[in-house]
């Protein structure tokens, strides 16, 4: 056997290869590891193969990052993928952000929104962009209502997953959101998959979104206070869908991110941000270990 003859020259793959290599690391070592570690590399992860799939919704819960952080950040990595496929990222700070979303979501699969404050206004002018968006969650987005789902039913044909948790406190001072329930019964019927959990819906709406949702096979009702199904006739009519709630199984707890605390309050220093994609330049990002304050919580997940 020759000397060296298992040796990977792993700087000379395609970027193609590399591309799909890199997309199994994390955010972290995608942004200040790979970069440094040769010209070829650099390239790659500065260029589109790598970011396909972009998912800092664990950065931007945990680092409570500067909104202009999470903003500058985003639109740097939107413009190099190609195509853009997932996009997951915690509270957005406005509409002309998701406008911004929106013009790069023709190939958009999945799409997480958690916590945003996105209005109905926004949705509905750029619904008609996410017509491939098959899963969406717009979990604890407290601007958005029933006129903004209504515009996704009818823009994103391929909806077949759909995540509308609230949290009990957004409730505060709320009447109904039987609007929100018809909205999605009457525009979705794809669905497989529904997370509704505290909204203030009754019997009758949830009927209806079982009734015109016949796919359906998870319909999440935890915290539905005013929901009271049959479960013998649930059953026998629909064995194919399992219902969660209306009781709660679990509760919100407060989350310490233990398991994240090699993350920072920073995620980088914003003054390095400019030019990071230059081809003749690594991308500078700084990155330290552990919170400088231990009570760092996040909203609460999904009940």
């Amino acid at each position: 056997m020759d000397k060296g003859a298992d040796y990977r020259c792993w700087d000379e793959l395609i970027p193609d290869a590399l591309g799909l290599i890199f997309q199994n690391l994390s955010l972290q070592e995608k942004l200040a590891v790979v970069p440094r570690v040769c010209k070829s590399w650099g390239k790659v992860i500065a260029g589109p193969y790598c970011w396909q799939d972009i998912d800092i919704e664990d950065w931007s819960n945990m680092a409570e990052p500067e909104p202009d952080t999470v903003d500058r950040l985003l639109r740097m990595l939107i413009a190099r993928s190609s195509p853009l496929r997932k996009l997951c990222v915690a509270e957005l700070q406005n509409d002309l952000m998701f406008s911004f979303i929106a013009e790069h979501a023709s190939s958009l699969q999945t799409l997480r929104l958690p916590r945003s404050n996105i209005s109905d206004v926004i949705v509905e002018q750029v619904a008609g962009r996410l017509s491939t968006v098959a899963s969406l969650d717009l979990s604890y987005c407290a601007k958005i209502g029933a006129r903004g789902l209504e515009a996704i039913g009818k823009h994103c044909k391929s909806l077949t997953g759909l995540r509308r948790n609230m949290h009990p406190i957004d409730m505060d001072g709320k009447l109904s959101q039987e609007d929100e329930a018809h909205s999605i019964a009457m525009t979705m019927p794809k669905l497989k998959q529904l997370e509704i959990a505290y909204l203030l819906v009754e019997t009758e709406s949830v009927l209806e979104i079982i009734s015109n949702c016949p796919e359906l096979e998870l319909l999440d009702l935890r915290g539905c206070w005013n929901v009271k199904l049959d479960e013998k006739w649930l059953k026998e009519k629909f064995p194919k869908l399992k219902v969660l709630g209306p009781l709660i199984v679990d509760h919100y707890e407060r989350n310490n991110w233990e398991f994240c605390s090699d993350f920072s309050e920073s995620f980088y220093d914003s003054d390095s941000f400019e030019g990071m994609w230059d081809d003749d330049e690594s991308l500078e990002l700084r990155f330290y270990d552990g919170f400088d304050d231990d009570t760092v919580y996040d909203w609460p997940p999904s009940p």
